[in-house]
């Protein structure tokens, strides 16, 4: 096979003539579709690569009926998506897992209702063969809506306990429980914590675990310890403000996210109070932002790329047969020791 450079876009039908196959079998071959002969096949490959030729991916959706494209979806504000390393992380993740896949990532960010229902509608023509949806909050109608499209998905956390799509988790609750009981085994008797937005099942989870900590350390959780936040540094220097003014003495604070970890660490310094030796504070994630705060910070690691990697298997899987089982993956954590606790 001599190459036949092209001044042009290299076309079907000239892969079919160099190869000596009809337009058909180069369409097979693209596709990957079955009754092709090995040597055929190989025979095509090198007429391809010879050509330069890249396959149309429109008309590739056509004859598989696939748009060749999946949706990272995230329903927060654009500020919150760019600060928070959590996304980084998650998308970093998505894109090693579909790496083989030939499949593009999408990322679009849903902020409004119209821009809600424009996507569903997107979604339900064919735009993207799965979505994967991170950062659900209650009441967020979005997985919903795109179950009634049929458009597979999958959640990166759940909306509550009996959620029914499938999703990757990590367990935040036995996290959250393992940083208090690691601040109570060190002596620490007056633990506060500064939660996530409560609209949110993982923020719940963390609360959660630390009212169970706290019960089996010291008898019973006060709510007058608990200050809320919504995952900022500035709610976290916030909550640290409140929490001291109720209560001067306490001499540690867990973060459900080590952004809010970064802002108590904030409102403590400026209070005068020594960490780890007046307050200890743990946070939550283990971000690259756990160790660049001084001191370094104490945290709950949850395998953020790999929930994401997660998430993408498990949406091939769907993809490739949408009368799979829904499939419901919780991953561990684990607390990483530093010098803030």
């Amino acid at each position: 096979m001599v190459a036949k450079r092209h001044a042009g876009v290299p076309t079907l039908e000239e892969v079919a003539a160099l190869a000596g196959v009809g337009r058909g079998t180069v369409s097979r071959v693209i596709n990957d579709a079955p009754g092709v002969r090995d040597s055929t096949r190989s025979l095509v490959q090198r007429a391809i690569a010879e050509l330069g030729y890249v396959p149309d991916r429109a008309a590739r959706a056509l004859a598989g009926s696939r748009a060749g494209a999946v949706a990272l979806v995230v329903p927060e504000p654009t500020r919150r998506f760019f600060t928070e390393p959590f996304f980084s992380d998650i998308v970093h993740g998505v894109g090693a897992g579909l790496t083989d896949a030939d499949v593009q990532l999408m990322l679009t960010l849903v902020r409004t209702g119209e821009e809600r229902h424009r996507f569903v509608q997107y979604a339900r023509a064919g735009g993207v063969d799965g979505v994967l949806l991170v950062s659900a909050h209650d009441g967020e109608p979005l997985p919903d809506m795109l179950a009634e499209a049929g458009v597979p998905t999958v959640l990166c956390g759940r909306r509550d306990g009996a959620e029914s799509m499938s999703y990757v988790d990590s367990d935040n609750t036995g996290g959250a429980r393992a940083a208090v009981g690691h601040l109570a085994g060190h002596g620490r008797r007056a633990v506060a914590t500064i939660t996530g937005p409560l609209d949110m099942y993982a923020a719940r989870c963390r609360l959660r675990g630390y009212q169970e900590a706290v019960d089996e350390a010291f008898g019973g959780a006060d709510p007058s310890w608990v200050a809320c936040g919504d995952f900022t540094e500035e709610s976290g220097r916030r909550a640290a403000g409140e929490l001291l003014a109720r209560h001067p003495r306490l001499d540690a604070v867990f973060a459900a996210s080590d952004v809010m970890a970064a802002g108590a660490l904030h409102t403590l310094r400026a209070a005068g109070r020594r960490v780890p030796d007046d307050v200890a504070v743990v946070g939550f994630d283990d971000s690259p932002i756990a160790r660049h705060t001084d001191p370094r910070l104490t945290s709950v690691r949850q395998p953020v790329e790999e929930m994401g990697r997660a998430m993408a298997r498990v949406l091939l899987e769907a993809v490739g047969d949408r009368g799979a089982a829904r499939r419901q993956v919780v991953l561990g954590t684990e607390l990483v020791r530093r010098a803030s606790a």
